[in-house]
């Protein structure tokens, strides 16, 4: 049941070019900081990533985007980055823009294991597009089907060896959501304890979904946009 891997290079040793990742965060809040880097150092390539975001220009999936190592990517904002809105206009990426709301429905779906549910959100628009439309009472629906991958790089605040995790106010994110939807689930956290030292009631993440799991170092923990007022 020891799922502790000992650092970050060994515990994504089997992420291959083509894999479909998830990475957890909300813009470079709760981003799996040692393992972007750790996969970037590993020089994968052809990834389909799955995040709310692509990080910054030098900081969060950024990176992996500025070493060419994401092909297609689903999320659901793509600002602050230069180089994704560069490759998006030139066809050098495959992006699938997903409302939020639903992006995070399609999570939670892949991880309870319900292939496709119906929403009204996005129905008349783009985001309709080429997808079935039913109607319920009246309101058109359109359906989404559920999002799920190889793997998912999930960070949160504390974890025991079992792989049993707490997130830390809104660094939680998508990152329990994900931590459901990959066939193989690996996570950092920044404080790592013995079986027995979490509270059961604070376990948001239990470890029946964790496979590997290692302690981060060195969080910079940027703030993607810093904003202060005029003294």
């Amino acid at each position: 049941m020891n799922k502790v891997v000992a650092n970050a290079d060994e515990v994504i040793r089997d992420i291959r070019d083509g894999a479909t990742v998830m990475v957890g965060g909300f813009g470079l809040c709760g981003i799996p900081e040692n393992l972007i880097d750790a996969l970037v150092r590993s020089g994968v390539k052809n990834l389909t990533t799955i995040s709310n975001n692509v990080g910054v220009d030098d900081f969060g999936l950024g990176k992996c985007l500025y070493a060419g190592q994401i092909v297609k990517h689903i999320g659901s904002y793509v600002g602050e980055n230069r180089l994704l809105e560069e490759m998006v206009l030139t066809n050098k990426l495959d992006l699938t823009l997903v409302p939020q709301g639903t992006f995070a429905e399609r999570l939670r779906a892949g991880g309870a294991g319900i292939p496709a549910f119906f929403t009204p959100t996005g129905f008349g628009t783009i985001v309709a597009e080429g997808k079935e439309v039913r109607e319920f009472d009246g309101r058109p629906y359109v359906m989404e089907r559920a999002l799920k991958a190889d793997f998912a790089l999930i960070k949160a605040y504390k974890g025991d060896k079992w792989g049993n995790l707490i997130y830390r106010k809104t660094a939680r994110n998508f990152n329990p959501m994900m931590a459901m939807a990959a066939k193989v689930t690996i996570v950092e956290v920044e404080e790592l304890v013995e079986v027995g030292e979490l509270d059961p009631d604070k376990i948001m993440t239990p470890s029946v979904y964790v496979q590997r799991i290692f302690q981060g170092t060195n969080y910079e923990k940027r703030i993607e946009r810093r904003t202060l007022r005029k003294a």
